[in-house]
């Protein structure tokens, strides 16, 4: 019959199809509550320890009933009272009633909620960067694997000046490295709100120390650090500002659009059947035709790369409307958008780990592509050879331009192969350079110093900031849809 109940209403795919349990559990109501329960435990402590008439069996009750919640009580008060936090405090007395009088003492509401979501903020960058640290590993990976393999560029999306499959991959690790900067840094900016009182100024607390101001500024900083955080924020209203939220979210939006750059550039090159993404033994591309391979992992990440970039503008009109020191408005928007950037997040480094560890090349297919593009290219090489040789490079030039544009004809308007090549070899004009064509048409004389900057980008920049997380590094990614 449960099972029967839980398909009769909607479930977030965010949580039911896709994220992690980590995560999942990270945003999840145990660990809400029972963190809102060690914050009224460390509250107790602190005050004791400043010398207010709490008892270490008040303390030890309170401890012995922190994770057993009865979620139906905590329900069912709430619906009397209206009061998501007072709900929680009366079923907490419930279980606790020597403690109950000192729950949640000189605290308001926000003491517990902002609190727990700066420890949910500071846990989640703390899951998602050892995962972006993997993504960056196969990456580079990869790029040092095909630093030589020389490829089609592409602006415009029309062909250009070749590149190398290692130096693209460089490209997106780029933009990944400076997202692994962009998480690193508001997460180590985040500090705890701490212990402030209803509009930001300790009142309730000064006067529980009967005017002691000392007293109030160590249990703050007591209750922070036993919260885990170095530091609280020195001032706030009754919330922390709205304007951390965005901070956390913007570096998230930036990651996902990395995620939709580097997952757009697999689709283009699978289209281009020069790379793929992995594709299982079992899997099925299409309904309908069952020779296809869709690139469906990167198309995944693409899509949800898109709600995490639109989640910003949450906290963004969010910062903006709080009046003074706090508007309620905040809050049922904040409930949707901080777990879903962050189980968004999640859930695209998850599945672009998988496509990382798998990118399958196909050096034949690249190299036909070459072979296709490679003489209109090398016609300058070939004009510099023939000037060498004793020629007019104004000669030379508008031998090639007729030669060029002869091979063009036959490519777009015969569908034939490039022959420009052909046609140099049979012209007699081109004979002093003839026995050059195969040095002046191997790709690898076109690729620049790609394979040079690969090998410096990672040994430089990319491998000394994974350090941190090698200990993290050998987790694999096995996605179950």
């Amino acid at each position: 019959m449960e099972e029967a109940e839980e398909f009769m209403k909607y479930r977030s795919p965010l949580v039911s199809r896709y994220a992690s349990k980590e995560m999942a559990y990270n945003f999840s109501d145990r660990k809400k509550f029972t963190t809102w329960r060690k914050l009224w435990i460390y509250l107790a402590k602190a005050e004791k320890a400043l010398g207010l008439p709490i008892t270490d069996a008040q303390i030890l009750e309170m401890e012995s009933h922190e994770l057993d919640i009865d979620f139906a009580m905590a329900a069912e008060e709430e619906r009397k009272l209206r009061h998501d936090v007072m709900a929680h405090v009366h079923t907490f007395a419930h279980c606790c009633p020597a403690a109950a009088p000192i729950i949640h003492l000189g605290a308001t509401s926000c003491y517990v909620g902002d609190n727990t979501d700066l420890i949910m903020l500071r846990d989640g960058f703390d899951i998602l960067l050892p995962k972006l640290a993997r993504v960056i590993d196969r990456l580079a990976n990869f790029a040092e694997k095909y630093a030589d393999l020389p490829t089609l560029g592409f602006t415009h999306y029309q062909p250009a000046q070749l590149t190398t499959v290692g130096k693209r991959a460089c490209l997106w690790l780029q933009d990944l490295a400076m997202d692994m900067r962009n998480l690193q840094r508001p997460r180590d900016d985040l500090r705890f709100r701490g212990v402030k009182g209803t509009t930001g100024t300790q009142a309730s607390f000064l006067q529980l120390f009967q005017g002691d101001h000392d007293k109030v500024e160590d249990l703050d900083r007591m209750v922070t650090e036993m919260a885990g955080f170095k530091k609280a924020y020195l001032v706030t209203g009754q919330t922390y500002s709205r304007k951390v939220d965005v901070d956390c979210l913007s570096s998230l939006a930036s990651l996902g659009a990395t995620v939709h750059k580097v997952c757009t550039d697999i689709r283009l090159l699978a289209n281009l059947k020069e790379i793929e993404e992995p594709f299982e033994k079992d899997q099925i591309g299409s309904s309908a035709m069952p020779y296809k391979r869709n690139p469906m992992r990167a198309e995944r990440c693409c899509s949800l790369a898109r709600h995490l970039v639109a989640l910003l503008a949450d906290p963004l009109q969010t910062a903006s409307v709080q009046w003074l020191e706090r508007t309620l408005d905040d809050s049922a928007n904040r409930r949707i958008s901080l777990p879903e950037s962050f189980l968004t997040a999640d859930i695209i480094l998850s599945t672009l780990q998988n496509i990382t560890e798998g990118l399958v090349v196909y050096p034949k297919v690249i190299e036909r592509h070459i072979r296709h593009e490679l003489p209109f290219m090398a016609t300058e090489n070939i004009i510099m050879a023939m000037v060498k040789a004793g020629g007019n490079r104004q000669d030379c030039h508008e031998k090639i331009r007729v030669l060029s544009q002869e091979a063009a004809a036959v490519v777009k308007q015969e569908g034939g192969d490039n022959d420009l090549l052909a046609r140099v070899q049979r012209d007699p004009y081109f004979a002093p350079v003839l026995g050059q064509l195969d040095t002046i048409l191997d790709p690898k004389t076109f690729i620049g110093r790609a394979p040079q900057q690969v090998t410096r980008f990672l040994s430089e920049e990319v491998r000394p900031m994974l350090e941190p997380y090698r200990a993290k590094m050998d987790v694999k990614i096995e996605l179950e849809l």
